[in-house]
């Protein structure tokens, strides 16, 4: 399909520069099959069923932006993927002045040995030194904030380290939060317990290549990058025996439910997993292991607004990009939020 059927006009001004104070009080909009609702996150126990299940992403994010010097030249890093005890993958600022071999001065006491350069872009980084390297992170890294965030605020700042952080983070190794997540409360979490609406959770280490632009012109030729991933073979079976029993599995952000769809057979089976998952899922796919979403609102263009639209098909999530524009909703990483119910 053409990427430009994922287009959308969204003002400036849409975009959440923090998030609700306190978190679920955060609008949502309900597309329930064919019915869209304006409602608030406090409202979600009322909006799903006794015997449902949301699936949270665990992971936790870790200050992964990078600010160094090799010689006199700039270096921006911002990791996106470990690929060993040392080595992580990274995106690079000013990677042209980088070469093999080279030896990036992070400050505090954090250097990295530039290794090879993937087609993506992307180089190799090894940390030098003995000790782990969450703990070099921790002296000399950053929040990653997401791009449209940071460019308009000026960077991370205090604030950021507890905002960008879900209220189930405690896996570390994500870049990216998973934003959905962002809007639960102690509160709010006990309200749906008292509704009879369960919760499981899995890990999915989100990667920097969640905010990449799709450069192709046609989804065909779009490559995601690859996340790590697992879910254990207990998670597994709750999430089978709830749709046994006739609930629904409710996916809380976009990366719980890619990693359930990674995880799922043909026969709708969820399976343990572990290991990199790289699913890119447009209209057309066949949801099989997820029977709705909630999800903030996304970029135009982007992997998924696609992936949205593959569930509620692409004309419905157009209306409904529309309608919450003009209703003034919040948008992307601190914004608002959705519950994508399709019939």
């Amino acid at each position: 399909m053409h990427v430009d059927l994922f287009d959308f006009e969204l003002p400036t001004d849409r975009i959440a520069l923090r998030p609700a104070a306190p978190r679920d009080a955060a609008r949502m909009l309900v597309l329930d099959g064919d019915a869209t609702l304006d409602r608030s996150v406090r409202d979600l126990p009322a909006c799903l069923r006794p015997g449902d299940l949301l699936v949270f992403n665990d992971t936790r994010v870790i200050p992964a932006q990078l600010e160094g010097r090799r010689g006199d030249a700039g270096i921006g890093a911002t990791l996106h993927k470990r690929e060993g005890p040392r080595r992580w993958r990274a995106f690079v600022r000013n990677g042209r002045r980088l070469r093999d071999g080279d030896t990036i001065d992070f400050g505090a006491g954090v250097t990295a040995i530039a290794g090879d350069r993937a087609e993506d872009g992307s180089f190799a980084l090894d940390f030098a030194g003995d000790e782990p390297v969450e703990l070099l992170l921790e002296r000399a890294g950053r929040m990653p904030l997401p791009p449209y965030i940071a460019a308009r605020r000026g960077g991370a700042d205090a604030r950021d380290a507890e905002d960008y952080q879900t209220l189930f983070a405690r896996e570390a190794g994500a870049v990216a939060a998973p934003t959905a997540a962002l809007h639960f409360t102690p509160a709010l979490m006990a309200a749906l317990d008292a509704a009879g609406i369960g919760h499981a959770t899995l890990t999915l280490h989100v990667g920097a290549g969640t905010f990449l632009p799709v450069k192709a012109e046609d989804t065909d030729d779009h490559r995601m990058h690859a996340e790590w991933g697992c879910i254990d073979a207990t998670t597994a079976d709750r999430l089978n025996a709830t749709r046994a029993a006739g609930g629904r599995v409710i996916a809380v952000g976009t990366t719980s439910l890619r990693l359930i769809e990674s995880a799922c057979d043909d026969a709708g089976r969820v399976q343990p997993f572990e290991g990199d998952t790289a699913i890119f899922i447009t209209p057309g796919y066949r949801f099989r292991g997820i029977d709705g979403l909630m999800t903030n609102f996304h970029l135009p263009k982007s992997t998924l607004f696609m992936l949205v639209s593959a569930l509620m098909g692409r004309e419905r999530m157009q209306a409904a990009y529309a309608h919450a524009v003009a209703q003034e909703y919040r948008f992307y990483s601190y914004g608002d939020a959705s519950l994508l119910l399709p019939a």
